[in-house]
């Protein structure tokens, strides 16, 4: 059936943030940088038909060309494939000025100004005579080079024995490729990727009503009886339970609010809008990309909608720390109550390919596997888009539930934000908060004012990067303050299947295979989950260069992304450099590696049984290519695993070639520098605990040694959950505000007449 015409009304357009006033690199060193571009995603053309210099584009033989147009013309959905293919391949990454603007944009705004300047000192150096000798192999500066001769030095630098080399050629290429995919004319018909998803219709989002602000030069003052720093996942849930307790609330949100008529947002807005640092931020030593919300919501306007609740071993290890909360029927209540106001359910699921992939694979396999609840209010809800936020708001997410509810209940918001530091009531010597103080700066920009919130109680809901960083600019000295960071490291598997799977379409994570979450015997281990399937996000994560790059682009709409999620044994910290920037030290354990590196290998062999044609795994070994003979004989084989004709047995996961890979794969490890990891799940710098020693907050969520100063996100996690925090983080600020409600309800209450 053809989509309604509600269903085809595109998601109304948002304004990018300003390109910064100054430079940040200089004329000639984004000279080299648009070369090294134009190196990675290269305009391709016909040698003979070719009157441009070799430095502008790269030229390929004839008969090298047209089987290249060839193959990529297989499974292009147009009249004209072959012209579409043409215009692909002669789109380089500079072609047009989108790709310039925006690699500009993305450089000033989502890079740290170390790596700026790292990176402008690499660029700087291929402009020299001796810096180009040692970095080339030839005194010509790089972009002078001919395309086919930087494709060279790249490639050596991906097998350089200096790791910071194959760093930069990894970090440069997914850079190009990101900014080259979001802003491609060529890529949506290509892919036959259309803007809006497929299924479900808009929806409308709800009409908050933010507090602004007129110019001044003295502090906007406002009082409450609570202020709410942060309107994610633990903000929400915080801010409606003591609104409906008959509380004065105000919730700040240092993003902005993009109802569902604005979603899901393009990969290139969204990048900007929703999302810290640009989509992925990297951790000191690159080992690892951070992606975490940072809009109104917060991660649960970008989630996929998991609603996993958390273990019994967790909750065990957390009780005998000291917390017993955890192991009681009040956890498990909060647990519930949550699920139940976002109608969490299973029963309306369709999966899509990969989650089916997961469920059928490990069935085959001997798995265990199981269907995961999705918070779509018992409703099916098959878009792959909603990390670029849901325009059905079907999700149930802060936006669409929790804080729609605390505003019907009275609450009141302000969006745009930045809360800086804790205040203290500076009439006595113990620490008691008495409110917050921070920076609001309106949608337009043209008004920026500082903003007190005076209140009884002070909740910091900013998630785990930012709420120990208030903490600390709040002049708090507990040394746990940050650290314990915990992230789920995950490390990545694509599968490519013969046929067109269009990933993109249908629920994104719908199920979860928990076979090896316990590989150390003390909850230690991973799971295997789907990865979000947008073309930039997927696509900057692949390798190759040049027409390698480009083939292995197009196959995306026949392939699955998967993901190896390792409940981690290590931690790391976060922290503000010196221009208070967030930063964040975090390099995985050799354990912790090697658990991630036996989910690499588990998606494999799922991939392989479910009939994947092609297997990256993203460690640095080549990809596993299925032989044609290997295809026949999955083709020929009955359902009980013989041979059509009588043969022997399928070896299945044991055929010689394939295991031989296996071992590659094993070979290589979870280490390659190019090759980051990546999180999606912050958890724990704000500790939960028995002692201030070894914690940050007491099992109410009271921030120790002060008063009126409480923590209810999933920075307070004891460690990591294991699961995707949404429900954990929920039903922990389900207790903590429902808590901190009766406390306000007996400060309320006059003394008793004696």
């Amino acid at each position: 059936m053809a989509p309604s015409q509600k269903t085809m009304l595109a998601p109304l357009a948002t304004v990018l943030p300003d390109l910064p006033a100054g430079e940040v690199l200089t004329a000639d060193e984004w000279t080299t940088l648009l070369a090294v571009a134009e190196t990675v995603i290269p305009s391709i053309h016909r040698a003979s038909a070719s009157a441009v210099a070799p430095s502008a584009h790269l030229d390929l033989v004839d008969t090298e060309y047209d089987a290249l147009v060839l193959r990529l013309a297989d499974g292009v959905n147009a009249p004209s494939a072959p012209h579409v293919v043409e215009d692909y391949l002669a789109e380089g990454a500079t072609t047009y000025d989108a790709f310039q603007r925006e690699l500009r944009r993305t450089f000033a705004l989502c890079i740290r100004q170390d790596a700026q300047k790292q990176m402008a000192f690499i660029l700087r150096m291929m402009n020299t005579r001796v810096g180009s000798i040692f970095l080339t192999g030839s005194s010509v500066p790089f972009h002078q080079r001919s395309v086919s001769d930087r494709m060279a030095i790249l490639t050596r630098w991906s097998r350089s024995y200096l790791p910071p080399l194959r760093m930069a050629q990894a970090a440069l290429a997914r850079l190009t490729k990101a900014v080259w995919v979001r802003t491609s004319p060529t890529m949506g018909p290509m892919l036959g990727f259309p803007r809006n998803p497929a299924h479900g219709t808009p929806g409308q989002g709800f009409d908050f009503d933010f507090i602004q602000f007129g110019p001044g030069s003295d502090p906007a003052v406002l009082e409450a009886d609570v202020v709410v720093v942060g309107s994610g996942c633990g903000a929400a849930v915080t801010a409606k339970n003591l609104a409906d307790d008959g509380h004065r609330v105000i919730v700040l949100e240092k993003g902005l609010y993009y109802p569902a008529e604005y979603l899901p947002m393009t990969e290139l807005a969204g990048a900007y809008l929703l999302f810290e640092g640009g989509g992925f931020q990297p951790s000191d030593d690159s080992s690892i990309l951070v992606m975490a919300g940072a809009t109104w919501g917060g991660g649960g306007t970008v989630n996929w909608s998991a609603s996993l609740q958390t273990q019994a071993f967790v909750r065990q290890e957390w009780a005998d720390d000291g917390l017993p909360f955890f192991a009681s029927a009040d956890f498990q209540a909060s647990l519930d109550r949550v699920c139940h106001r976002m109608g969490v359910a299973t029963d309306k699921i369709e999966h899509n390919h990969g989650n089916h992939v997961l469920l059928e694979g490990a069935r085959r396999l001997g798995y265990s596997a199981k269907v995961v609840p999705q918070n779509t209010g018992g409703r099916q809800h098959a878009c792959g888009y909603c990390t670029l936020g849901c325009g059905a708001a079907e999700k149930q997410g802060p936006v669409v539930s929790w804080l729609p509810d605390a505003a019907r209940a009275g609450a009141r918001f302000v969006e745009g934000c930045t809360v800086e530091k804790v205040i203290f009531d500076e009439r006595v010597p113990s620490k008691v908060a008495v409110g917050v103080r921070g920076r609001w700066r309106s949608r337009d920009g043209q008004v920026v004012r500082e903003v007190v919130i005076r209140a009884r109680k002070t909740v910091l809901s900013a998630g785990t990067l930012w709420s120990p960083l208030i903490l600390q600019r709040s002049g708090l000295k507990n040394a746990q303050i940050g650290r314990n960071l915990k992230l789920h490291p995950a490390g990545f598997v694509f599968g490519v299947w013969p046929t067109e799977i269009r990933p993109w379409e249908g629920s994104i994570l719908t199920a979860v295979c928990d076979e090896f979450q316990n590989l150390d015997g003390r909850g230690h281990g991973c799971k295997l989950e789907c990865l979000s399937m947008m073309p930039a996000g997927g696509i900057s994560l692949l390798p190759g260069l040049g027409p390698e790059a480009k083939a292995l682009a197009v196959q995306f709409k026949r392939m699955c992304g998967f993901v190896s999620i390792v409940r981690d044994q290590g931690s790391g910290r976060v922290y503000a450099d010196a221009d208070g920037k967030l930063r964040f030290a975090y390099s995985a354990s050799a354990v912790d590696r090697a658990h991630c590196l036996e989910g690499m290998i588990a998606l494999a062999k799922l991939c392989y049984v479910m009939g994947a044609a092609e297997i990256w795994a993203l460690n640095g070994t080549a990809p596993y290519i299925r032989s044609e003979r290997e295809r026949s004989d999955d083709d020929g084989a009955d359902d009980d695993g013989e041979d059509g004709d009588g043969g022997d047995t399928d070896a299945g996961v044991n055929h010689p070639a394939f295991a031989a890979w296996l071992a590659q794969v094993r070979a290589g490890g979870v280490t390659s520098p190019e090759m980051p990891l990546a999180s999606a799940h912050q958890m724990g710098t704000c500790r939960m605990g028995a002692s201030e020693q070894t914690s940050v907050v007491d099992d109410r969520g009271r921030v120790w040694a002060t008063e009126n100063l409480y923590v209810a996100d999933a920075s307070v996690f004891p460690s990591a959950s294991g699961v995707n925090p949404m429900i954990t983080n929920m039903a922990i600020a389900d207790w903590i505000s429902r808590g901190l409600a009766k406390q306000l309800r007996r400060e309320s209450k006059p003394p008793a007449n004696l």
